[in-house]
């Protein structure tokens, strides 16, 4: 799976309009989302600067984002040149593999496994 990470600094007066367009179920998802290996967008915005966005698009290889593109340039250019107008700067800042995903805990007391719990219990009631 590879990752295409873009950064945006977006016009303040076109922010609703660039969230609503890069997020789920916007416009640049709802393009790509009929070909396979797209996998779908994350949209960022930096807690310093509410301008500044991340936009990284998911596909399960290079060759298929390529392949999308050349085929659908026409529909990519104008969608493009919409967002062109929402934006300050665009900037591709790299198309990176994806190696490892993070397990991520839940929330509050952390559980126990049943089997610690019952050496737990185990070693109460042999004493």
């Amino acid at each position: 799976m590879i990752e295409i990470v873009w950064e945006f600094v977006v016009k303040e007066e076109a922010q609703g309009q660039f969230e609503l367009a890069y997020g789920p179920g916007g416009a640049w998802s709802k393009m790509f989302a009929r070909y396979p290996g797209f996998r779908g967008i994350t949209l960022l915005r930096d807690t310093e600067d509410p301008r500044r966005y991340l936009a990284i698009d998911i596909w399960d290889t290079e060759v298929q984002r390529e392949q999308i593109l050349v085929e659908r340039e026409d529909e990519y250019s104008k969608l493009e040149a919409v967002f062109a107008d929402w934006t300050e700067s665009k900037t591709e800042m790299g198309v990176f593999r994806v190696l490892a995903e993070a397990t991520v805990r839940p929330h509050g007391k952390a559980r126990r496994s049943k089997s610690r719990e019952a050496r737990r219990r185990d070693r109460r009631t042999t004493r």
